[in-house]
């Protein structure tokens, strides 16, 4: 019978995951859960029998893919999927796919939730300033940025974005007003909201060149990933200017480094942007979905490898 192993050291919400097991279920296959396990080892150990795998934020590595001998097919519950060893399943002729859109109008209230708490001061008495009628650069047009431009536009900011694989004109299509080069949109917004994915030719990409581009009170906002920005320039950027601030749903490797700045700062404990129950429960039954189609139809649309 078909195996598929539900892999989540953040579980996913009960409601969640009993519809999950209900899906899978009544496709006739067998759905195990293993939660909020200690040691990489036992997601190797538990794969080893499983023809299809959910995960959120584990890694799935080459010792997994590799001793899940049945195994068909991975789907991150979630955008990025960083946290699969691609070439490994693509030589082990694994199928890996994500579940776009899912978590994207988490992600983006998110990103508004800090740039407000940050703008107000940490909410700490002191008088701090509006979004309304303040520019954001949208970094990357994808589903959470049309997300992040929709509420944008309810806070009265005028709306940027750079993404050279989204055609213009649907971009213009939204309200937004798309810019040909990626320096323009950092010199044209007091925010810029980061939405690139972290890959060969992104890491270590946002640094001192655009960031220096902004006004001397400009916020980046990271809902992205840590690996995007290069930190040891992001730590010049604050020292030069008094004003620039720094938002993000995961702290830097050098958040140590930076507690001076820690008024013009922001992090939250842990990865946030998925983190409610309605994007909880849409990426677990868009997982469930997406194997049960590859599986009986062969329905490869959202593979990325």
């Amino acid at each position: 019978m078909t195996k598929v192993l539900v892999a989540t050291d953040k579980p996913f919400a009960k409601v969640a995951a009993e519809q999950i097991r209900d899906i899978v279920s009544k496709a006739g296959y067998t759905c195990t859960f293993l939660e909020k396990y200690t040691d990489q080892a036992d997601f190797v150990k538990a794969a080893a029998d499983a023809d299809a795998i959910i995960i959120r934020s584990d890694k799935a590595t080459r010792e997994v893919i590799e001793n899940g001998k049945n195994l068909k097919i991975i789907v991150r519950a979630g955008a990025g999927y960083d946290n699969v060893d691609l070439a490994a399943a693509t030589e082990n002729g694994v199928v890996v796919m994500n579940t776009p859109g899912q978590n994207s109008n988490a992600v983006a209230e998110l990103a508004f939730g800090m740039m407000v708490y940050q703008v107000r001061n940490h909410f700490n008495g002191s008088s701090g300033t509006e979004l309304k009628d303040k520019s954001l650069g949208i970094h990357a047009y994808g589903n959470v940025g049309k997300n992040v431009a929709r509420i944008a536009k309810g806070f009265g900011m005028k709306v940027y974005a750079f993404d050279p694989f989204v055609p213009k004109e649907a971009i213009a299509a939204d309200g937004v007003e798309a810019v040909d080069h990626v320096e323009d949109l950092y010199k044209k917004s007091d925010f810029v909201s980061l939405h690139i994915p972290a890959n060969d030719k992104t890491k270590k990409s946002i640094g001192y060149q655009l960031l220096s581009l902004m006004p001397e009170n400009g916020m980046l906002v990271n809902t992205a990933r840590k690996e995007v920005i290069h930190e040891e320039e992001l730590k010049k950027v604050l020292a030069e200017r008094k004003g620039f601030c720094y938002v993000s749903d995961i702290a830097p490797d050098n958040a140590a480094e930076l507690s001076e700045f820690d008024a013009r700062l922001f992090f939250t404990p842990k990865k946030m942007g998925a983190q409610t129950a309605e994007a909880n429960i849409n990426a677990g039954i868009a997982a469930a979905n997406q194997i049960i189609a590859f599986i009986e139809k062969g329905d490869i649309t959202y593979k990325v490898n």
